[in-house]
């Protein structure tokens, strides 16, 4: 922020003030040269007397404007320290809205940080439960499979059997019709002879 100004019609009084007293100093100088150059000695006593005045004139007019200077740039020092003290204050207010406002975001993401990283312990954990169920159904697939295997094998196996089983009753049915065909030519022999016997009897 820049320093206040010292008001326009200020500056023109402290111009006005330094104008006259320069303008004394002037005259005293320009009378006392007079008299000198005039040679009387009563004159140069009188313009001595009046250079004299006009030059404490001159210097109490300065040392006013002096001390008029110190007062006014010693009241522009305290409206500066104010004008600093009030933004100063502005900026301290600001800077802990700020804060505030930077620590509720902070919190608010801390929060959804938390929020987050419980929902991903949450979906881990059931992605490890998904893991466990699908371990375990592929066990049983793998168990359902190689028991479907071995009763294929066993299927097959039986099947195996039974074909031998149908081929040996099939040799068994063949070897029962040769059986009875002999057994009907041996009872047929035999009621043959009996009956021969029979007659020779």
């Amino acid at each position: 922020m820049a320093s206040p100004q010292a008001p326009a019609g200020r500056r023109r009084q402290r111009s006005t003030r330094l104008t006259v007293a320069v303008v004394l100093l002037i005259a005293a100088a320009a009378l006392v040269g007079a008299a000198v150059l005039s040679g009387r000695p009563g004159l140069v006593v009188v313009a001595a007397v009046v250079a004299v005045g006009l030059g404490a004139a001159a210097t109490r007019i300065t040392h006013a404007e002096l001390v008029a200077t110190r007062r006014d740039a010693a009241r522009d020092r305290a409206e500066q320290a104010q004008a600093y003290r009030l933004i100063t204050a502005e900026r301290t207010a600001e800077n802990e809205a700020f804060a505030e406002t930077m620590l509720g975001r902070i919190a608010r993401h801390e929060q959804s940080i938390c929020e987050l990283e419980d929902a991903v312990t949450s979906a881990q954990h059931r992605a490890a439960e998904a893991v466990r169920k699908l371990n375990a159904e592929a066990r049983r697939a793998d168990a359902a499979e190689r028991d479907g295997a071995a009763l294929a094998v066993r299927l097959t196996d039986a099947e195996q059997v039974a074909a031998e089983a149908v081929t040996r009753v099939t040799e068994l049915e063949h070897e029962l019709d040769a059986t009875k065909a002999e057994l009907d030519v041996v009872t047929r022999a035999w009621r043959e002879a009996e009956a021969a016997q029979r007659r020779h009897a």
